[in-house]
């Protein structure tokens, strides 16, 4: 059980759980998901950290089909810019590792954007915690579950 479905469970909110078995040879999570479960990567959203220019980290969560454009971050967060943060402040963080960063159940609260295409779908896919674990759920019980704010992050 991960802090992501542990979250999950006390908020009470309807989700489920498809797991997989990940390939550590694997450079792209979010894309192994989406082929090893059957889902189009446009369903299938990965969890993305940067750091802004005053230093703080932001989450952002954006489909597997698309790039995150962080100047569209930047801007969604007051910033003028905005960098990949660094995998070890990705994962002290959050608490999770590379590959397994939920956007739910995070060491640290932070300020979290939902890319706007999530809107178009009943459910979407996220990390479950782990590499291999997704968790599906409506994009409004994950924005309230996370504080996060729509804007148009990703690009193809």
């Amino acid at each position: 059980m991960t802090p992501a479905v542990k979250a999950l469970e006390k908020a009470g909110v309807a989700f489920s759980l498809a797991s997989y078995e990940h390939d550590p040879r694997t450079p792209a999570y979010g894309e192994e998901a989406a082929a090893a479960l059957g889902l189009s990567p446009d369903e299938v959203f990965k969890t993305l950290l940067a750091r802004l220019d005053d230093g703080r980290l932001v989450v952002a969560i954006v489909p597997v089909a698309g790039h995150l454009d962080l100047k569209a971050l930047a801007r969604a967060a007051g910033a003028r810019k905005a960098v990949m943060a660094e995998a070890e402040a990705a994962e002290r963080a959050t608490g999770y590792v590379l590959g397994g960063i939920s956007p739910l159940g995070q060491k640290k609260r932070l300020a979290t954007f939902l890319d706007a295409r999530a809107e178009g779908f009943e459910a979407i896919h996220v990390s479950g915690g782990r590499r291999g674990l997704e968790i599906r759920l409506a994009p409004r019980d994950l924005m309230q579950l996370t504080g996060a704010r729509l804007a148009a992050l990703a690009r193809p």
